[in-house]
């Protein structure tokens, strides 16, 4: 069966560090990926005009997508840093994820260290849940409830997770699509923590060379 996939990343790049081996991994098994951006990361970087850095860095997570093996890339352009729970959001996400129907969600944990990864935890969360029920006159299209929801780590490292996946065959197309991701990692090279991360969970989990960790939320099946 072939699963559809749906990924929400309050910036780009936050994807490829959370999730990119598990989703490379699922682009393989010929699962639809699809990933949503929540802002376009314009406060990533001090060396470019907003409107230029959110096209920039717009551009790169394609990049990025293209190396992985996806293409279906959604921006909400909210702004960066300032990520907020109103109507306005959870109606796009409602409505997202009835048109997308996804198997499985991948979002971020409720515990980051960035005001904008635990709002997308708290929108997703509760936007899963009302795009299930038959409420709320105001969001279009057919409930739809989501099997898996599993929350990844970007800035803040799970202190506890219970579903880990063998990325090892992976790991390269992961750190190849960070790379792309060039006006955050020539500041902070993030495509090395995110590989030493993923060492890490597969040396104390005993699960492979290379694992991402997560948190489940909700969950039937995964891959």
């Amino acid at each position: 069966m072939v699963k559809r996939v749906l990924v929400f990343a309050a910036h780009p790049d936050d994807d490829i560090i959370g999730c990119g081996g598990s989703l490379a991994k699922h682009v393989k098994l010929g699962n639809q990926v699809s990933v949503c951006y929540m802002t376009s990361g314009d406060s990533g970087s001090l060396d470019y005009a907003k409107k230029k850095l959110a096209r920039i860095r717009e551009n790169e997570a394609r990049h990025a997508a293209e190396v992985i093996g996806f293409h279906n890339l959604t921006y909400l352009r909210n702004p960066d840093g300032y990520l907020e729970f109103n109507m306005d959001n959870l109606k796009k996400l409602v409505e997202l994820i009835r048109k997308k129907k996804p198997n499985v969600i991948y979002v971020h944990h409720q515990s980051e260290g960035h005001q904008d990864h635990r709002m997308t935890y708290q929108l997703v969360t509760e936007s899963a849940g009302r795009a299930g029920g038959p409420w709320f006159q105001e969001f279009k299209g057919k409930p739809w409830l989501v099997d898996t929801i599993l929350a990844y780590e970007v800035s803040t490292p799970l202190s506890e997770f219970n579903y880990v996946e063998d990325i090892s065959e992976f790991i390269n197309k992961k750190v190849a699509a960070l790379k792309k991701h060039e006006s955050q990692i020539k500041n902070i090279r993030y495509d090395e923590a995110a590989e030493g991360l993923a060492r890490y969970r597969g040396v104390m989990t005993g699960k492979g060379k290379y694992c991402e960790a997560f948190r489940i939320i909700n969950a039937s099946d995964v891959l």
